[in-house]
């Protein structure tokens, strides 16, 4: 995959603001890569089940190293480009 981390964690955790960045993102792309820095003390296991829990409809799609990718339905149907391909298959 050469899509880029979009967010970074990094020693601040697993935040509101963490959270709403991810929600925020994910509503516009609907597949984001968060890369967890050498300083964060979290695991790619717990943030992936932490942000399920947080964001109704969040999916882990994989998990590479220290690196999670993250997947969901936008609600605005103009941000909807991955879930239509997904949909014509």
């Amino acid at each position: 995959m050469t899509m880029k981390p979009l967010i970074n964690l990094g020693k601040n955790g697993l935040t509101p603001t963490f959270v709403s960045g991810v929600a925020d993102a994910i509503e516009s792309r609907e597949l984001i890569k968060i890369s967890l820095l050498q300083a964060s003390e979290e695991t790619p296991k717990t943030v992936g089940a932490y942000l399920s829990q947080e964001i109704p409809g969040l999916e882990v799609a994989q998990t590479i190293g220290r690196t999670v990718l993250v997947y969901k339905q936008a609600n605005d149907r103009d941000n909807r480009r991955i879930s239509n391909e997904i949909a014509k298959l």
